[in-house]
């Protein structure tokens, strides 16, 4: 097998792995008529845990300004909807960057 025809291989199989796992959460949800509380809170909280687990490492280990940055955005986060809090955090990193930080 040639290195593009691996690559192409490899792409779809990783595609439609991705496919098949969300299928499968959505049909293994469906069959259920309500879901219990603790469960609907977990879901919940999954999108914030991967946007975390995402973005601490690489905030934290790239220097001063985008950890600084890191923390005027979350601190904006508590109190303005997404959109403002991406123009902040952006900024934040913008301006620090500026300054030598």
């Amino acid at each position: 097998m040639t290195d593009e025809l691996a690559a192409i291989v490899l792409i779809a199989s990783l595609g439609l792995a991705t496919y098949g796992t969300r299928i499968a959460g959505h049909l293994v949800l469906s069959r259920f008529d309500r879901l219990d509380p603790r469960i609907d809170a977990a879901l919940d909280a999954v999108p914030a845990a991967v946007m975390t687990a995402i973005v601490a490492p690489l905030a934290l280990t790239s220097g001063l300004a985008e950890a600084l940055a890191a923390g005027v955005t979350v601190m904006a986060s508590f109190r303005l909807p997404i959109h403002w809090t991406l123009v902040i955090g952006t900024g934040a990193v913008i301006a620090l960057r500026a300054l030598g930080l």
